[in-house]
Order: C-alpha cells, then structure tokens, then sequence
C-alpha cells in the first residue's frame, strides 16, 4: 500500500474525500425530509404516501413545505454558487454577494412598492424584486468598468452596495409601523410564505442560469492566475471578470426576488467547499459550493421555523449566524500558531 506525503496510507487519507459527497447527499436528503415532515402539523414519511389528497396534511405539505423546501434547495445553491463566481473572479475570500448591489437593490426596489403604496399586486412582488436585483447589479457592472483591477472591482460594489442602503433607510424613514413590520421579514430574507406560484417563476430563471455558470468556469481559470499572466495568454481580463459578475447578479437576483437577501450562504458556502477540497480549483468548487449552499440554506430555514415554535424567526438571521460563528473559527485556525 502507498503512503501519502504525512506518512498515512494513501488509501487511508483518501477515504474522508470519497466519502464526502455520499454525506453530503444524505444530509440534503434527511434536511429535506425534515423540512417536509416537521411542524404544525407533524407528518409522520408514511402519511405522506398514505394520507388522502384533500387532507389537511397534504395540503400542508404539497402546497407549503414543498415549495419552500424546493426554493431552499435552488436557491442556496445558486448563492452558494454565485459567491464562489465572487470570490474566484475577483480573487478575493471575502467577496460577497452583498457587496454588488444586487440583494440590496431587490430590497429597495420591494420596499418603494410597499412604502409608496405603488399599484404593485402583491403577487408580483417577487419579479419586483427581481428587477431591482437587476438594475443594482446593472449599475454595479456599469461602475465596474472604471476599475481596472479586482480590487478595484470589489471596492466599486461596496461602494455601490453603502449607496443603495442609504436610498433604502431613507425610504424606510418613511414607513410606518404597519408597512415595517411587513417588510422586515422580507429585509432580513425568509422561505415563509413561498408558494408554487413563486416557485414557478423562480426555478425557471435558476435553470437557465445553469449553462451560463458553466461556460464561466474557463473564465474562472484564467482569472485565477492573475490579471497580468491571464492577459498574457491571450484573455480579456476586463470582458471576462464582467461577464462573471453579470452572471453571479442573475444568480443572486433570482433568490432575492422573492426570499430577499439571504445573507453569509455566498460567503460560507464557498469557504467549506474549499475546506473539503483544498487543492481543487474552480471546476471542483463549484458544484461543490452549490450542494453545500443548499445544505447551509435547507438547515438555517429548518431552524427558523422551528427553533421558536410557533413563532417564525428570519431565515437570514440563522444564515448571518453560522456565517459569523465559521469565519471566527476559520480566522482564528487561520492565525494561530
């Protein structure tokens, strides 16, 4: 048997790796049951093959909880996703989605609506969302062009990220208390009350997202060396880095359209996909990143609804908090001796 450079069995060392995706599989399935079956009212996994359609547990279930648990999935890796395109294109760990004006700009775009009393069905709050993820992305991108390196870049979306807040505190000042309560849930990002109708117009645009995340992994290659040695080979480092952070904006608008802006998933996910693999690159982390996106979002939304039953805390609250609580142990393994 081979020894690995540490002096374990290759064989030995090999088996954590191979035996990574089977348990992450297994936790998506099991949070993804849990999600299904736990809460008001309890399911047992046999009624949900065995109950009659019109019962009030299928209705709960198929009309509810699937829907929510089929947007957590979606959704969490598209961010998950979305922040390793951030972090790999511009180099940079703690580039985040909130810091391109995408989350932002759907909160402000929903919270104008609200606040304004603007003839908006509500049903259509979602796609509202989806425009003002668009558009602050849209200004980003276009800010984005002065700044020629990644650095540049990622100050520029801080920088347009503080500027949409500022706008959004500004109209917030002049909400009462009624129209706060309503968007505080959406302002902090939550799963609750997502329905088919939702899912429906969200699972299509994360679909068609897909190709265009895989045609930017060559892109992803290349940027990883640096802007100088990328342009040496023959790559657009401006065009390319642009058409990463265009398709990381469609990804992060389509999940806060209608769940608002799900915070630290974009940062963590990519942090733990790197743990699990770290001598891998873009090609390995990013399907990686997705699973582990879904994984984070499936469990944070799970707590959420259940950690304070009856009552609902914010998804984004419990995704803030593992973000916070991994990247202090993260740094501290980081600088410690």
């Amino acid at each position: 048997m081979s020894a690995s450079l540490d002096g374990r069995p290759a064989l030995a060392a090999g088996r954590p790796a191979a035996a990574a995706p089977w348990a992450v599989a297994l936790g998506l399935a099991l949070l993804a049951l849990a999600a299904v079956c736990l809460g008001t009212p309890f399911v047992t996994p046999q009624e949900l093959l065995l109950a009659a359609p019109d019962s009030i547990a299928q209705v709960v279930v198929w009309e509810l909880r699937v829907p929510r648990v089929m947007i957590g999935l979606a959704g969490g890796a598209a961010i998950g996703a979305a922040g390793l395109l951030l972090q790999e294109s511009l180099r940079n760990p703690l580039a985040v989605p909130e810091m391109i004006g995408v989350s932002t700009g759907a909160a402000l775009a929903v919270s104008v609506c609200v606040i304004w009393a603007l003839p908006v069905p509500y049903a259509t709050y979602p796609l509202i969302g989806l425009l003002g993820a668009a558009c602050g992305g849209f200004v980003t991108l276009a800010v984005a062009r002065t700044a020629g390196t990644a650095g540049g870049v990622l100050l520029v979306g801080a920088a347009v990220s503080t500027a949409i807040q500022a706008l959004l505190l500004a109209v917030m000042a002049t909400a009462d208390r009624l129209q706060y309560d309503m968007l505080f849930r959406y302002l902090v990002g939550s799963l609750s009350g997502l329905m088919w109708e939702q899912t429906s117009r969200t699972l299509p645009w994360l679909a068609a997202a897909v190709p265009l995340v895989v045609l930017c992994v060559p892109a992803l290659t290349l940027l990883r060396l640096g802007d100088d040695a990328a342009a040496s080979l023959g790559s657009r480092v401006e065009r390319a880095r642009l058409g990463v952070l265009a398709v990381a904006a469609l990804l992060i608008g389509c999940v806060t359209g209608p769940c608002g802006p799900i915070a630290w998933v974009g940062f963590l996910a990519p942090v733990l996909a790197r743990r699990l693999r770290p001598h891998a690159d873009a090609r390995v982390w990013l399907p990686w990143s997705a699973a582990l996106g879904a994984l984070v979002t499936l469990a944070a939304d799970l707590a959420a609804r259940l950690a304070f039953a009856p009552a609902e805390t914010p998804l984004g609250a419990w995704t803030a908090l593992a973000g916070v609580l991994a990247g202090a142990v993260l740094l501290r393994k980081r600088v410690s001796p």
